[in-house]
């Protein structure tokens, strides 16, 4: 594997990829010339692990009491007191007066690109993109009787504006936050992250680290866009058992609310509705999504009650995985166990025709005749993937390719469906200025059984990495995505369509015509596909461009163009099953 690092991630950072399931690589010593060609009077890489924090501290409280490596200061200062840490790899040092080692790393990166766009309406119309990104990481180890201690801290900061850099998917999850001007929200955002920090002991990793389900997590993209999982922060506890000749086995306990999609909201899509925007920011204490208490007689609902769709924290996420090593390369396979919920019914009057309401207790003799009794309820997602990586020096040193599938019923992100269009909401579109909506949601509750049913995706991905020459190398990726229903989830939500307006399809039994236009809980697919070129002239040091392909369609039929809002007759003037998109970044990155 070439010294240099593969597209989008160094080295380094590949290293911290394999260290999940080793915990010492070999001691490679650098060349006098420090990161991007300049040279250092003392030469000190950066990376964070987790058992070294725990054996830094350990040593730190230690003091300078007898250690092999306690060292006497003489008049050169500090750079003299340094000695080089065998044991780990390149750049680790002993802490003076300590047995613990320690490697500093670190990354600067600039980025911009274009996005065509050509929708003036709902004050979309941005095109261009930056970001400058720092990166600093810490890793320290100690050896220990019953073996490595490690631990491994990461920060991540940047200024990002601009659509695909400025994205609502960190917001959602507090990893942001937005300017607030009149020009600068939604384009200007600062994103501050603790994006590892976790432990490694006698094969326990604890804290904030990399979910244990994933494999080929954007390896060899500049962007990172295609769809697969890639969750590359989450707190987790997990424990790996080294099983022999390559294999190992890992059980993690995982944070669920990085992985949930939320429950379809009728009312946070009617929110959103007059806007003729996707809900892309939510704060609810209650999502209500409706249940029909009674209907006319045919396909009208007359009535409903409304769950509260908000997902409580009830248990985590499951995750088992098992990976293999060898010279041909690596393969992958692990599986995942999620809880979905719903709370009860809201105790607010239940919606009855034209506006009027229905009192608490007449809503709960109606849902009592028809067998629901209890609106609170909890159902299991499921999500396995498979995956192989294979070296190909026999076409040029450094070469790989990787092929990866996914599927989950209930458990969409760990498939990465959502990983380009957004997450943790329950509809966006895939770039601002699309043509097409998606109704990305792990699952709904049918509003005649008042039961959770789950979605379904599926994502296959295949990324070939080559060297043109020791300094010029390129990634061809593509991938493809596909998220379903149950068959006769839009029907039974059309029933309601008179009473919570269009947050439901239009009847399918009274106006078809207008129900098989709406794009609410379509089933959709995405197909992404790119290629980049990269040159790293000097260790250290990439810089590259990237063009990539990105195509939304809903799987049958048409949908409004929400690029031209036209109504005729109650129907869109204007339809589009696909929104085609494209994006050129470059980037300029200098690890250290």
């Amino acid at each position: 594997m070439s010294p240099r690092g593969l597209c989008g991630r160094s080295s380094l950072a590949r290293r911290h990829r394999s260290e999940r399931h080793r915990t010492c690589s070999s001691f490679d010593i650098r060349k006098p010339t420090g990161a991007c060609g300049r040279k250092r009077s003392v030469d000190v890489a950066v990376e964070i692990g987790p058992a070294g924090l725990l054996a830094c501290c350990a040593s730190l409280a230690a003091g300078p009491a007898g250690h092999a490596a306690d060292f006497p200061r003489g008049d050169s200062g500090l750079a003299d007191d340094l000695r080089a840490c065998n044991a780990y790899g390149a750049g680790f040092f002993f802490i003076p007066g300590t047995d613990t080692c320690v490697r500093f790393s670190g990354r600067a990166r600039y980025e911009a690109g274009f996005v065509p766009n050509r929708n003036r309406t709902q004050s979309q119309g941005d095109q261009s993109q930056a970001r400058g990104m720092i990166r600093l990481n810490l890793d320290a180890r100690s050896q220990t009787d019953y073996g490595v201690l490690r631990a491994f801290l990461r920060i991540d900061a940047a200024s990002r504006t601009g659509i695909l850099q400025s994205t609502g998917t960190q917001q959602r999850i507090a990893n942001a936050f937005p300017a607030l001007g009149q020009d600068t929200f939604g384009r200007i955002q600062n994103f501050f992250i603790a994006e590892k920090a976790f432990v490694q002991f006698a094969g326990i990793t604890a804290g904030r680290a990399a979910s244990f389900f994933d494999f080929y997590a954007h390896d060899y993209e500049m962007s990172g866009l295609t769809t697969g999982s890639n969750l590359s922060s989450t707190n987790l506890l997990a424990y790996t058992s080294r099983i022999g000749g390559g294999l190992s086995l890992s059980l993690s306990m995982e944070d669920p609310f990085f992985r949930k999609q939320p429950v379809y909201a009728a009312s946070v899509a009617a929110a959103a509705a007059p806007l003729g925007a996707p809900s892309q920011f939510v704060a609810p204490t209650a999502a209500p999504t409706p249940v029909i208490l009674a209907t006319d007689g045919g396909f009208n609902a007359t009535g409903a009650a409304f769950l509260d769709a908000v997902q409580r924290s009830r248990m985590p996420d499951f995750v088992a995985a098992l990976h293999y090593d060898d010279s041909w390369g690596s393969a992958h396979l692990s599986s995942a166990v999620a809880n979905i919920n719903v709370g009860g019914f809201i105790a607010t009057p239940a919606l009855g025709p034209a506006g009027t309401t229905i009192a608490n207790d007449t809503a709960a003799a109606l849902l009592a005749a028809r067998g629901v009794t209890s609106g609170a309820q909890t159902d299991y997602g499921w999500a396995v993937q498979a995956g192989v990586k294979l070296n190909l020096p026999m076409i040029a040193s450094g070469d790989g390719i990787y092929l990866q599938a996914a599927y989950a019923e209930g458990a969409m992100n760990y498939t990465g469906f959502t990983f380009f269009t957004g997450s943790y909401a329950s509809n966006l579109t895939p770039i601002q200025g699309a043509s097409v909506q998606q109704f990305v949601s792990d699952a709904v509750v049918n509003p005649i059984t008042g039961k959770l049913e789950l979605s379904t995706s599926f994502t296959v991905v295949s990324s070939f990495l080559h060297y043109w020459t020791p300094e010029w190398r390129s990634a061809f990726y593509g991938s493809y995505g596909a998220l379903n229903y149950k068959r006769g989830t839009r029907e039974t939500f059309s029933m309601l369509n008179g009473l919570v307006g269009n947050s439901a399809p239009p009847n399918a039994f009274a106006n078809p015509v207008a129900f098989g236009l709406s794009p609410v809980l379509r089933d959709t697919d995405q197909v992404i596909a790119g290629v980049s070129l990269i040159w790293s002239p000097v260790r250290d040091l990439d810089i590259g461009i990237e063009g990539t392909y990105i195509g939304t369609s809903v799987q049958s039929g048409r949908v409004p163009d929400a690029t031209y809002p036209i109504l005729v007759n109650g129907l869109p003037f204007v339809t589009a099953n696909r929104h085609d998109a494209g994006q050129i970044r470059m980037r300029i990155q200098c690890d250290f």
